[in-house]
């Protein structure tokens, strides 16, 4: 048991690390956001296709036409959620963009009570709170923390997008709980590619072999390889680990915008940064408030 805990570990922390490092390619690739994104499905697409017949889940009755419509539908808002966190890049920077996607926990939760009737309570309203007050923090920063010169509130609003059409790809994966998951991303990404490819232009490709390096690791590293690493780590730990360590992707990404783009976060930004995640991990690890009335009602019936 602590073996596949620890296997899990590594695959999880693994997938992090993976998620944290998107955003300088899709910068150093220089190309349109459509076109990354058409080519991340394109070549995720192939390398999902492989480890799907690999792993034997072409066989007939393994997903329903019912799932397949819901995949469909998932893989129309998860492309829409790349679109939009990608193009956010170049408005707010990629540690911002990405703290701020890191909302979607709370986008779900509203999303959850309105179609599956899920309850919310008062420590999840509490986080829900904290995190909008991190976002009005950020975005009170917004003098200082544009990356090229764009639209820093446009790049928050991108950022909460994505975050909301995130929530609403795993609205969808809800519903098709049973049904394997790496034939759910394959169907998405195929999806992806029938939605932008009227879009891509052809004619004027991407010349070099460093942005095509680029678009290749989108699409077999961040979209392959990790898929298989977040689902592998999902089904061997628990979910409290799981949400835990979903919290290196916003580090390893605020890391890099640092380190490779030399964009520091302002004091401000930090604070507000650190509200987001604090409040995301609370709904994620499912903390509690503690109630002053009952803690001082606990210390009443103490012994004298």
């Amino acid at each position: 048991m602590q073996g596949e805990i620890r296997r899990g570990t590594a695959e999880m922390t693994g997938a992090m690390l993976i998620s944290g490092t998107i955003g300088w390619f899709v910068v150093m690739s220089g190309a349109p956001v459509a076109a990354v994104v058409f080519w991340r499905c394109v070549f995720g697409a192939l390398t999902l296709l492989l480890i799907c017949w690999s792993l034997g889940l072409f066989r007939r009755g393994i997903i329903t036409r019912r799932a397949v419509v819901i995949a469909v539908l998932g893989g129309i808002a998860i492309v829409l959620n790349w679109l939009l966190l990608f193009a956010s890049y170049a408005h707010a920077s990629i540690a911002i963009s990405t703290t701020v996607y890191n909302t979607q926990p709370f986008m779900l939760l509203g999303l959850g009570a309105l179609f599956l009737g899920e309850r919310i309570t008062a420590a999840k309203l509490f986080w829900l709170g904290l995190a909008f007050a991190g976002m009005i923090a950020i975005v009170a920063a917004k003098p200082a923390a544009a990356s090229g010169g764009g639209d820093y509130a446009l790049g928050i609003l991108m950022a909460v997008g994505a975050a909301f059409f995130y929530a609403l790809a795993a609205l969808a994966a809800k519903w098709l709980k049973g049904t394997p998951p790496h034939l759910i991303a394959l169907i998405q990404v195929s999806t992806g590619i029938v939605m932008l490819a009227p879009m891509t232009s052809f004619s004027g490709l991407p010349q070099g072999t460093s942005p095509w390096s680029m678009l290749l690791t989108l699409g077999i590293v961040h979209t392959g390889l990790m898929y298989v690493l977040l689902y592998g780590a999902i089904q061997k730990l628990p979910t409290h680990l799981t949400g835990a360590l979903s919290f290196i992707y916003p580090i390893a990404a605020i890391l890099v915008d640092r380190i490779a783009f030399h964009h520091a976060l302002q004091p401000v930004q930090i604070l507000g940064s650190a509200v987001i995640l604090v409040a995301a991990a609370g709904m994620n690890l499912g903390w509690t408030i503690p109630h002053p009335r009952r803690k001082r009602g606990a210390l009443s019936n103490e012994p004298s």
